[in-house]
């Protein structure tokens, strides 16, 4: 009964959105900000309610479907009008490259190319890696102005406070036990395919496992501390670039996401973090983010050094250790002491070990295994992995050698054009956006080398639309079908 009633509540819902986008395509970043920090926790709701199978994987489409209406809005104002929304550039002939070669592995026979993924798994990787390509050019496709830029930037900043002003109350109120009886769980491990082992059948992320005990790691709507941590970082490097967002407003709503940053206990996301400053610094011409930089390392190990002291404790359930006592067999002991700064650390030994096997498995196969043979996906339609370690590998091990590196020139093409952006636009506005962008992009696709930061869907769809919206400051204005019968009635 509990489908009937979400699937006649959400098409009309949905219908409404569509519309909306269709008009104003811009609609569609707003609604992916908000509604995409908040997809998994209500998600996760709608399974508990028994909204389950095909109605829930429909509902979860919306994101997929506003991005579509959005394209198909700059198409058709581009085929009406007769031209280009923007003048092409080699930073978008590099992004059309990657996706023709992605569109090109959906259609090589898996057995040609030694891998075993099924047509599902196929499609899924193929979402996956064109998802960052369609956003990009629907940002590209639209013209920003300067107080849609402002708009947007409050929007981002206010959306991450919110978070992890959730995460930080949930962190200290919620048990394992409220997790697992709200069937978080049941709904990663059936409806998504996840079986996990963490606390409760929680993601294994969800704690921070050491010798001195398990201590809950800030997770949110996200349901995930480096989902979580990676939206925190864009708002804090937007907010850094300063611009239009005013200081005294703003600087609360920072501090509160920075704290919850920390809450995530993601080193990997304060090392970004620090390195997207670095770039800030670049890009704005000015010396100061250097010093932030420096300042977000020193905090983030001093934080770290506490963690254990001052991070609610967590546990096992019975029915999770027996999994824990085999792996504890298997990995050794934890570690002793500060264990979330040790080198040692099992984590930390497994990404570096991970990381290292899988590159050479993209240079032992440089032709590829195929779409769906590699990370989340992989795992979820039960195909064996050939990596999982890491954005580019996994795309190494998926299109080849030569796909990982046209990503790579893609990705790094794509921030020196925002730098070049920031540097050269005579709008402020657009200075402060491509130079937030530039640092937030920089620190994701770092962040990509040791996880799948691209696969989270709040940075596939929101950074490269802003991406692809702010890197040419000269562009046209987008001719979307609103806009060109507009167009008409006033030259008629």
């Amino acid at each position: 009964m509990a489908a009937p009633i979400a699937l006649a509540l959400y098409v009309p819902l949905l219908a409404v959105f569509c519309v909306l986008v269709w008009r104003r395509p811009v609609a569609a970043l707003y609604a992916f900000v908000v509604g995409l920090a908040l997809h998994n926790a209500v998600m996760a709701a709608l399974h508990s309610l028994g909204v389950r199978g095909a109605a829930l994987t429909a509902i979860q489409a919306w994101k997929e479907v506003l991005l579509g209406i959005a394209v198909a809005s700059v198409v058709a104002g581009a085929w009406q009008t007769r031209r280009l929304p923007f003048r092409p550039g080699s930073v978008d002939g590099l992004a059309l490259a990657f996706a023709a070669l992605v569109v090109a592995y959906v259609f090589i026979p898996q057995a040609v190319l030694d891998g075993e993924a099924d047509a599902s798994a196929v499609l899924y990787a193929a979402r996956h890696a064109l998802l960052p390509v369609a956003a990009y050019f629907v940002g590209r496709s639209l013209t920003l102005r300067a107080g849609e830029l402002r708009r947007l930037g409050w929007t981002i900043l206010a959306a991450a406070a919110a978070v992890a002003a959730i995460g930080l109350v949930e962190e200290y109120t919620l048990s394992v036990e409220r997790w697992r009886d709200a069937g978080v769980p049941a709904y990663f491990r059936d409806q998504l395919g996840f079986d996990y082992h963490g606390p409760g059948g929680m993601p294994e992320n969800f704690a921070f496992n050491s010798s001195e005990g398990v201590f809950r790691r800030l997770v949110s709507t996200f349901i995930s501390p480096l989902a979580t941590g990676f939206m925190l970082i864009v708002a804090l490097l937007l907010t850094a670039a300063g611009g239009p967002l005013r200081r005294r407003v703003a600087a609360p709503l920072a501090a509160l996401s920075a704290v919850g940053l920390l809450f995530t206990l993601s080193r990997s996301s304060m090392v970004a973090l620090a390195g997207g400053c670095i770039v800030l610094a670049v890009a704005t011409r000015r010396a100061w983010p250097l010093a932030v930089a420096a300042a977000t390392v020193i905090v983030g190990v001093l934080f770290a050094s506490v963690f254990t002291s001052i991070a609610p404790r967590t546990h096992f359930l019975a029915e999770d250790l027996p999994y824990q006592r085999e792996q504890a067999r298997i990995r050794g002991p934890l570690p002793d002491g500060e264990g979330v700064l040790d080198p040692t650390e099992p984590s930390l030994r497994s990404h570096a070990s991970s990381l290292r096997a899988d590159l050479e498995t993209v240079l032992r196969h440089p032709q590829g295994y195929g779409l769906g043979n590699a990370g989340a996906i992989a795992r979820r339609n039960d195909v064996e992995l050939k990596a999982g370690e890491s954005n580019y590998t996994e795309l190494g091990v998926e299109i080849g050698l030569a796909g990982m590196l046209l990503f790579a020139a893609w990705s790094l093409a794509l921030v020196l054009a925002l730098v070049r952006a920031a540097r050269s636009a005579a709008d402020p506005s657009v200075v402060w956006a491509a130079a937030g962008i530039a640092a937030a992009l920089s620190a994701v696709l770092a962040l990509g080398i040791q996880t799948d930061a691209f696969g989270v869907p709040w940075l596939a769809f929101c950074v490269w639309w802003l991406s692809g919206a702010v890197v040419s400051p000269g562009k046209l204005r987008v001719p979307t079908p609103a806009l060109s019968r507009q167009a008409r009635i006033e030259r008629a």
